[in-house]
């Protein structure tokens, strides 16, 4: 009896959610680490490359009183700078509201809503927690995501996302540290969440992405300017339930959504029915296809792909007048999305938009996901791709590289017996605008990798055009760092690398010019901190974040920085 009436009140949690079993081994969350001298210990990193990766991923900062699924766990950047052939390393959380609060309080507060509420103590943790905004200790204007996901760069800001929350500004300073500056939320015209995958379009420098909702209208569509200026939304009337969107692809002329049999129900999650994405196996896949400058949706054609589920989209692009091809890693059994061991068919859809005739093929046997392009050819036709090799998430074997056209394995390394990496990330070698498609190939791979049998981490430089990827430079990490997921580089040069988050890669655009008297970049003054190079006003951040609108020192007029930051 008294076990029936604990089972009742507390239930077994599952061990997706059950933070004793997915806070454990290379998932087991660490402190953080201030900048910290690594040893470089095979091969050499190359001259040139200097500049900064950081990956994105998940760390509770305390142990919560409840379910907590990794998608939910605090968000901690890691950073490894690269300069003059040595690496310093240095780890953050990014301090967002929800962390600061919990922080203070020194224990966690908020309810985890995508896990689930599970028995009596969750439903008591949660009352308490509708108290303390009752009383005013919690204002959730302020937001209640964990930044956790990815990091993309607009208009010259580094961003940290996580889809449930704004984006959080984020520094990277030459020393090799890291700074969260506060909550943004684009001068007020961005007022709910946005997802942690905006596609950046290097002919227009706009940046495209998108908000769901759990209220109508479910989907909302919208875009930035090269300044990072918000444009009007386009809501997507034709979605009539709330659903589990990731990602968005582009072209030339088109956004690309798509539409899974996964969907978003809160109103299970408090009767204490389920989780909050709910798999639909009654429901046909569906592919939405509308232009970048749309104004409504009656723009929008949609096209159903039986049993097609892609979570991520590595690239979509136009060949013709009429036909859109997108790739992407379809997940098998959706059913499962919470566990760990998930697979994965790497396929490519064509799209006749005019005909509705749809085509699938299968591009590779292996369980492939989290992959990575040269960023130069998101929306136009990709001929290369390198992904991971997915053993259970967020564990990576190895990487291979893809032809896409013929579905052939033209490369791969695999990290060696018990050393699992996270995503790849593609940097160019160069770093002019335009790319020719012969160079395509012409950049590295980069990537954390751990070593379960003797608990270390490393990083690991890859050349992109090798057979073997083979290993450029390896260089051992202060500590272990935890499996996560997206991340971003950026080289120091005079072009200054813009970040995008499809799958962590790296966007370039030319620094603006502000005269020759001004062109030495030690006292160049980031463009975002000048109005528009004419003297006008510091912009503000989000008037009700935390920091106030605070401006760096080193940032404020006529105070030299020291190099050329985001």
């Amino acid at each position: 009896m008294s076990t029936f009436l604990s089972n009742a009140i507390n239930p077994p949690l599952h061990p997706s959610v059950d933070p004793d079993h997915v806070f454990t081994g290379n998932l087991a969350p660490v402190d953080e680490m201030s900048p910290t001298e690594c040893q470089v210990i095979k091969g050499e990193l190359p001259p040139s490359l200097s500049g900064v990766y950081i990956r994105n991923g998940p760390n509770p900062q305390h142990k919560p009183p409840h379910a907590l699924h990794f998608y939910e766990a605090d968000g901690m950047l890691h950073s490894l700078r690269l300069s003059g052939g040595h690496a310093t390393y240095c780890s953050r959380f990014v301090e967002t509201y929800k962390y600061m609060i919990e922080h203070n309080a020194n224990s966690a507060i908020f309810p985890n809503v995508l896990s689930g509420f599970h028995g009596f103590f969750d439903v008591l943790h949660s009352l308490m927690t509708v108290a303390r905004i009752i009383v005013g200790q919690i204002d959730l204007m302020e937001g209640f995501g964990v930044a956790n996901t990815s990091l993309a760069c607009i208009a010259e800001k580094l961003l940290a996302l996580n889809e449930s929350d704004l984006p959080y500004i984020i520094k990277s300073t030459t020393e090799g540290d890291i700074e969260t500056l506060g909550r943004w939320d684009f001068d007020q015209k961005l007022l709910a969440s946005m997802t942690a995958h905006p596609k950046f379009d290097m002919d227009t420098k706009e940046t495209f992405a998108f908000r769901p909702s759990l209220i109508f209208p479910y989907l909302i569509f919208f875009r930035f300017d090269r300044n990072g200026i918000k444009q009007r939304e386009v809501p997507i009337l034709s979605v009539k339930n709330s659903i589990f969107i990731h990602d968005l692809g582009i072209t030339k002329r088109f956004a690309v959504f798509e539409e899974t049999q996964l969907e978003l129900s809160l109103k299970k999650v408090l009767m204490g029915r389920g989780t909050l994405v709910e798999y639909k196996p009654n429901k046909t896949p569906r592919i939405g296809i509308i232009p970048k400058y749309a104004t409504s949706d009656s723009e929008m054609k949609w096209f159903e792909v039986p049993r097609f589920n892609a979570l991520h989209i590595l690239n979509s692009w136009e060949a013709g007048e009429d036909e859109i091809v997108l790739v992407g890693s379809n997940v098998m059994c959706l059913k499962n999305i919470y566990q760990k061991v998930i697979r994965f068919s790497l396929e490519k859809v064509k799209i006749n938009t005019s005909t509705g005739e749809v085509s699938r093929s299968v591009l590779s046997p292996r369980n492939l996901e989290l992959g990575t392009i040269n960023p130069s050819f998101v929306g136009r036709k990709t001929k290369y791709a390198y992904l991971g090799v997915l053993e259970e998430i967020p564990k990576l074997s190895g990487v291979v590289k893809l032809d896409l056209e013929t579905g052939v394995e033209v490369g791969r390394r695999f990290f060696g017996q018990g050393c699992y990496g996270g995503e790849p990330l593609f940097v160019r070698k160069q770093t002019s605008e335009q790319i020719e498609e012969s160079e395509e190939e012409d950049g590295y791979l980069m990537t954390f990798v751990h070593d379960e049998k003797i608990d270390e981490s490393r990083f690991v430089l890859m050349g992109a055009k090798s057979p073997e990827l083979s290993v450029l430079a390896e260089v051992r990490l202060p500590r272990r760092v935890p499996y996560g997921f997206h991340g971003m580089g950026k080289q120091d040069k005079k072009k200054v690398c813009i970040p995008n988050t499809y799958q962590g890669n790296v966007k370039c655009c030319n620094l603006p010019q502000v005269g020759k008297e001004q062109e030495n970049l030690l006292t160049y003054l980031p463009q975002r901190y000048q109005g528009q190079h004419q003297g006008g006003p510091f912009p503000r951040l989000n008037s009700g974040s935390r920091n106030n609108g605070y401006m760096p020192p080193e940032y404020r007029e006529g105070n030299p920085v020291a190099t050329v930051n985001w």
